[in-house]
């Protein structure tokens, strides 16, 4: 792979992470080459296109069927009130031209599914999942695992949320294989056990900070600093201010 050489423009915008040791150029630079794809670009997308797309990632893939709806507003902030009727995948590419037009947008406006997600997957490096409902995740998680691609996934509810990074196509430290989402979350619950955002409601800020967890994961993934939250659940109860982190391993 070919070294994505960073610009003038791009070295002053990216100035305050070149100057991380832990960053530098080189990591500016990965930042450039990658290739990561978002799914969903609602209270999880939102912020996850965001952050990345300042950070520098270099093509960002968005994936969403739905229109913007004014009551989505209230946590999808990358999405404005000029913008409802439109297109979510759309909406996005609009903002992230003026976050970053350095940023290559690639709008995928239809619902994943099992079918078509091992197809999609494969074409990126790294995959955020900010979608909402279980049949999506599970077809996300186990494209993913199928084509060997990194995972950031995340949930929310009402005041909660939890962030986790599966690599299951990757031994861990200890040499077993590290869990899968299956591990995690063997089946999904029956319908109507767990209510949606729209019957449950979920605060607007909740999704801004869990969704930015999962980028700072992803930029992790990409870099290579730090230590992804392999094998580790971060739960966050945003109404005590409190995050804890649960161990799973493959069963």
């Amino acid at each position: 792979m070919t070294t994505a050489a960073l610009t003038a423009d791009e070295i002053e915008r990216y100035a305050r992470h070149i100057v991380l040791p832990e960053i530098g150029g080189a990591g500016q630079q990965r930042l450039k080459q990658a290739r990561v794809l978002v799914i969903g670009a609602g209270g999880l997308g939102a912020p996850v296109l965001e952050y990345l797309a300042a950070a520098g990632v270099g093509t960002l893939g968005v994936v969403d069927d739905d229109t913007v709806s004014l009551s989505n507003l209230q946590r999808q902030v990358i999405h404005g009130t000029d913008t409802v009727g439109l297109l979510k995948t759309d909406s996005a590419k609009a903002a992230i031209a003026r976050i970053n037009p350095n940023t290559t947008v690639e709008p995928h406006t239809f619902r994943l599914t099992t079918d078509n997600a091992p197809a999609l997957v494969a074409r990126y490096d790294i995959v955020v999942d900010g979608s909402d409902n279980f049949e999506t995740r599970y077809a996300v998680a186990d494209a993913c695992a199928s084509e060997g691609k990194p995972l950031v996934h995340a949930a929310v509810g009402r005041f909660d949320g939890s962030v986790t990074v599966l690599k299951p196509f990757e031994d861990a430290k200890d040499g077993k294989p590290n869990p899968s989402y299956r591990d995690l979350f063997p089946e999904a619950p029956p319908p109507g056990l767990v209510p949606s955002c729209a019957e449950a409601g979920v605060l607007g800020a909740l999704t801004g900070v869990v969704g930015t967890l999962q980028a700072m994961e992803a930029i992790k993934l990409i870099t290579g600093i730090g230590e992804p939250l392999v094998g580790q659940l971060l739960l966050y109860d945003a109404l005590a201010a409190r995050f804890d982190t649960i161990r799973y391993k493959r069963s």
